[in-house]
C-alpha cells in the first residue's frame, strides 16, 4: 500500500456499533478496585524505592507489576511501561533512569505470558501462544485479551489513588503488545494525558490475513484458519468478534496525546495497520515514520526522543 493510500486508510472493518457500550459494560462489572500487595524490594537504592505489586483481576488471575517510585517526592507523574507478546517487564534498572527525572514507573505483566502474572492463577508456567484467539469462536466476552485489557485499566485505577500520585499526569508507553496496551490504557482510562506507541501489536486483523503476515505473532490466526476451517466459513463470525480487542476501534476513543512510531519495513506489525489506528484518534496525535526500520530495537536517537517525551524534557539530539 503507497502512503498517500495508508494516509486515509481507517482498516478493513468499520467499528461495531455497540463497541463503546461493550466496553462500559466490561468496566461496570468492576464494581470495586480490587484489594493489592506491595512488598518493598531492598536494592538499598539512594533515590528510588521499588516494590513487588500484585493484584487480583478478572477471572481470579493475579497479576503482577513492578513499581518504581522516586524517594521523598509528591505529586509524581507515573509512566505505565507494557512489554511485547510473549515476553516480561524490564530489569528493574532499565526503569531507574525515569525514577531520577522524578517519574514513577509501572510496568505490568502480561497474564500468562513469561513474567509472573498468572493465567487464572491455575499455572506457574506460560500460557501465551494461542492468546490472541482465545475465547474467539465464543464471542466477544469470552476473548481472553479482553481480561488483559481489563488488567490494564485496573492497574492505572489503583496506582491513581496514591496518595503521592498526581492523577493528571499518567502516561502509558510501550512497542509491539506493549504499544497496543499502552493505546487501550489511554482509550479506556480517561486519567492517561500521553500515550506512546511503538509498532503497535493486535490492529486490522483482516488486513493481516490478507497480506499473508504469517510471521509471530499473528501465526495462531492463520493456523487457526489452516487446521480448523481452511475454507473460511467461519472468517465473518472471527473477525466480528476480533473487532472488539481490534486497537484501531479504540482510536475514537482516547482524548489524551498520541505519540505513534512506524517502521516502514515492518512485517511483523504491517505499517497499514498501524495507520489504520493512527487514522481514527481524533485528539492531539503525531507520527513518526522510520523509513529503514522493521520490526526491531529502536536506536540511540529514537530512544532518546520517547524518553524526552516521556518526561517532557528539552535536551536537545546532537
Amino acid at each position: 500500500m503507497k502512503m498517500s493510500e495508508m494516509e486515509v486508510y481507517n482498516g478493513e472493518r468499520e467499528v461495531p456499533n455497540d463497541f463503546i457500550e461493550f466496553w462500559a459494560m466490561q468496566l461496570a462489572l468492576i464494581q470495586e478496585l480490587p484489594e493489592y500487595r506491595m512488598i518493598e524490594k531492598n536494592f538499598f537504592l539512594k533515590n528510588a524505592s521499588c516494590f513487588d505489586f500484585y493484584f487480583r483481576g478478572t477471572n481470579r488471575s493475579q497479576i503482577y507489576a513492578k513499581v518504581i517510585f522516586p524517594k521523598q517526592k509528591d505529586n509524581c507523574p507515573v509512566i505505565f511501561h507494557f512489554h511485547g507478546y510473549q515476553g516480561r517487564s524490564s530489569d528493574w534498572s532499565e526503569y531507574l533512569k525515569f525514577a531520577s527525572e522524578g517519574y514513577a514507573v509501572v510496568a505490568m505483566d502480561v497474564r500468562g505470558q513469561a513474567g509472573k502474572s498468572e493465567d487464572k492463577g491455575l499455572f506457574s508456567g506460560t500460557t501465551v501462544k494461542g492468546q490472541v484467539i482465545r475465547g474467539m469462536r465464543e464471542g466477544p466476552e469470552h476473548l481472553f485479551y479482553k481480561d488483559i485489557y481489563l488488567d490494564v485499566y485496573t492497574l492505572i485505577e489503583l496506582i491513581a489513588t496514591f496518595p503521592q500520585v498526581n492523577s493528571q499526569r499518567l502516561m502509558t508507553y510501550g512497542a509491539s503488545q506493549g504499544g497496543a496496551l499502552a493505546i487501550v490504557g489511554g482509550a479506556l482510562n480517561r486519567k492517561i494525558s500521553k500515550i506512546v506507541a511503538i509498532y503497535p501489536f493486535l490492529s486490522d486483523f483482516p488486513r493481516v490475513i490478507h497480506l499473508g503476515q504469517e510471521t509471530e505473532p499473528y501465526d495462531e490466526l492463520f493456523r487457526y484458519f489452516k487446521f480448523v476451517d481452511p475454507l473460511y466459513d467461519t472468517q465473518e463470525k472471527i473477525f466480528s468478534t476480533l473487532d472488539y480487542i481490534d486497537i484501531k476501534n479504540f482510536g475514537s476513543m482516547i482524548s489524551g496525546q498520541v505519540k505513534l512510531v512506524t517502521g516502514l519495513r515492518d512485517d511483523v506489525c504491517p505499517p497499514s495497520t498501524q495507520f489504520a489506528f493512527y487514522n481514527r484518534v481524533n485528539s492531539e496525535k503525531e507520527q513518526i515514520i522510520l523509513p529503514e526500520y522493521g520490526h526491531e530495537a529502536m536506536n540511540v536517537m529514537v530512544n532518546d526522543k520517547i524518553f524526552n517525551w516521556l518526561t517532557e524534557s528539552s535536551i536537545e539530539e546532537v
